[in-house]
């Protein structure tokens, strides 16, 4: 009596192995829309703490005293990230049909207004006078307004620059055919980046640093 050879149930289970994996791989796929949305809300919460953080630091050690604060050059750099968001949120609606040349467009001029607000940040920098008023005259850097307001300011400067690497990039990609209807997470996710980082400044800093 001859008696079958055992490798031949090999290739069997060769494909249902292949099988399992191309399977995982799938549902890898089908849910990574899902955590890469997960991860920024995370990333932003996570960001909307610290700004948090550094807003109760500058109450506690404040008040509501505040120094001489530039409010309508505040006002301005409000507008600036407002329609900057706007322009954002415009890309976004041009890729979701497929006008990659619009969405790069709208970038790159929501990109030009956060170079614009960067500028305004440094006029307030160089010429903040928040030790003028005491006797004798104390440089801003040395009082505790003037420490709150350049670490806030700072800090949202280095996420405002951050998103504007991260518009550029997106715009390049554009530039190059890249993303579509189907597949435009990358400019969705930098545009939601960019628009936290304004409402971090409308919702936190000008209020803190220039009403209270």
């Amino acid at each position: 009596m001859t008696t079958m050879p055992l490798v031949a149930e090999e290739p069997a289970l060769h494909v249902d192995t292949h099988a399992e994996a191309h399977a995982a791989h799938h549902e890898e796929e089908h849910d990574r829309p899902g955590i890469n949305r997960m991860g920024l809300w995370l990333f932003m919460a996570s960001e909307t703490m610290l700004f948090i953080a550094m807003a109760a630091a500058r109450l506690y050690l404040n008040g509501f005293a505040k120094g001489e604060v530039n409010l309508a050059l505040g006002v301005g750099l409000t507008v600036i990230l407002l329609v900057s968001s706007w322009l954002g949120y415009q890309a976004t609606g041009a890729i979701s049909i497929g006008n990659r040349r619009r969405a790069m467009w709208a970038l790159l001029a929501a990109s030009a207004l956060g170079v614009l607000f960067i500028a305004g940040v440094g006029v307030e920098w160089s010429t903040a006078a928040f030790g003028a008023q005491l006797t004798p005259p104390v440089s801003p850097q040395n009082t505790s307004f003037g420490t709150a307001f350049y670490a806030m300011t700072g800090l949202h400067v280095f996420h405002l620059t951050t998103g504007l690497l991260g518009l550029l990039l997106a715009a390049n990609l554009l530039r190059k055919g890249k993303f579509g209807p189907g597949d435009h997470w990358g400019v969705t996710a930098v545009v939601r980046y960019w628009t936290f980082v304004d409402v971090m400044w409308l919702v936190v800093v000008f209020p803190v640093l220039y009403l209270l």
